[in-house]
């Protein structure tokens, strides 16, 4: 999240990258297979010929050449499965794809399989083990078998549906509805209040480069704050800002030393995230839905699931499970709250824009943000009742007279 620091926050970025996983459990073959060198001299004399070790050499021979096919066909499918998510639901949505754990975890084990048995025949082949190492390494084949067969059940239950349309949708619902919530259970990323204004002779801290605030290292904010007076952050994970663009307010005048910390603990990157970011997953939902109501593809059915998905996440983020954080956990920093407004913007704006000639989708959009209010209270209504009466505008412009405008009518604001 973004009070992480800055190290933690970027190992927590490789370990979602594909390449880093398979690197580990590669190193993990490797190391299991000379292991075997160093645990033989400890194993008693004989034991080999009991068990039958000398046949290891066969088995490794299989599952090398086996394990070699298996991670090539995980790869290409992998490969098949981002390129039809990005055509059928948008590009955005391969980022959570490609940090599925159950797709790394599987190439890592098959790559780490295949190294583990070509170690194996090499160390075999220039007599490295000896008879009690040979048993040593037999077992720990056994061991690595086993893996393969349990991530080859797993992978095989979740290969048809990596890509599908539903698959890729509730992976977005999922990331989004848990920013949220995270974000509901410290609204203020565990600061204080900002007001709308900046400070009375307040000092600003401007932008050194251009692209999207993806992380706060809250940590060394409040350090370099604390000596200011306090830093009202104006630039939260998910804003664009450019050069020269506000950061935030000190309220004493910082030095250059006390500026340079504050910008390098504002992470700018060019994509924005699912888990940095709360609006980004309904920012990709919303695409989602338009892409689909595009004449193109003229699929409301989507776009109505869409709809649909988007109050679960609104729910998530209303009813949260626990309270928020009592006292703040940096109190010399002042950040904004998400604003609903913004929230309901960010998922309906789009899809009005896009289905406002559909009379079904738009009933269905009327429905979802008359619902708001019941899920969310007071906070959700009055943006959904302005973003009702303007998808309702753009409906009628779209529609004309008859019984359809007369049906999406009646489910016009204000609502009780």
């Amino acid at each position: 999240m973004a009070g992480t620091s800055r190290w933690r926050w970027l190992i927590g970025q490789l370990w979602g990258r594909l390449w880093f996983r398979s690197t580990l459990f590669s190193l993990g073959g490797i190391a299991a297979a000379l292991g075997a060198v160093a645990i033989g001299p400890f194993v008693p004399s004989g034991a080999s010929r009991q068990i039958g070790a000398d046949a290891v050499g066969d088995i490794l021979g299989i599952l090398a050449a086996s394990m070699l096919t298996v991670a090539t066909f995980s790869l290409s499918t992998l490969v098949a499965a981002y390129a039809a998510a990005t055509n059928t639901a948008t590009p955005r949505a391969t980022t959570l794809l490609m940090e599925d754990s159950t797709a790394q975890n599987a190439l890592g084990t098959f790559i780490g399989a295949f190294l583990f048995s070509m170690v194996g025949i090499i160390a075999l082949s220039t007599g490295l083990y000896g008879e009690e190492g040979r048993l040593v390494l037999f077992l720990a084949t056994l061991v690595v078998v086993a893996l393969v067969v349990i991530t080859l059940l797993r992978w095989f239950d979740r290969l048809p549906r990596m890509g599908r349309m539903s698959e890729t949708m509730s992976r977005v619902e999922e990331a989004a509805a848990e920013a949220l919530r995270e974000r509901a259970w410290s609204p203020h990323l565990g600061g204080t209040p900002a007001r709308p204004e900046p400070p009375p002779g307040g000092h600003a801290i401007r932008a050194e480069g251009t692209g999207y605030v993806v992380h706060l290292d809250l940590e060394a904010l409040e350090k370099a704050a604390s000596g200011l007076g306090g830093l009202q952050l104006q630039a939260v994970p998910g804003k664009h800002v450019h050069r020269n663009a506000v950061l935030g307010w000190t309220r004493a005048a910082p030095d250059a030393g006390a500026e340079d910390a504050i910008r390098a603990a504002i992470l700018l990157g060019a994509d924005r995230s699912f888990r940095q970011d709360p609006r980004f997953g309904l920012l990709v939902l919303s695409e989602i839905a338009s892409r689909a109501l595009s004449d193109a593809v003229n699929d409301a059915g989507t776009a109505i699931r869409v709809l649909a998905g988007g109050l679960q996440v609104f729910d998530a983020w209303c009813h949260p499970g626990k309270p928020p954080g009592d006292l703040p956990r940096y109190p010399s920093l002042a950040i904004p709250a998400l604003d609903p407004r913004e929230l309901v913007e960010d998922l309906y704006r789009p899809i009005a824009r896009a289905g406002a000639a559909n009379p079904a989708v738009m009933e269905r959009l009327l429905k979802s943000l008359a619902a708001l209010p019941e899920i969310g209270g007071d906070p959700l209504r009055a943006p959904a009742e302005a973003e009702a009466r303007r998808a309702l505008a753009l409906a009628e412009a779209a529609i004309g007279p008859g019984e359809d405008h007369t049906a999406l009518r009646a489910l016009a604001p204000p609502w009780r």
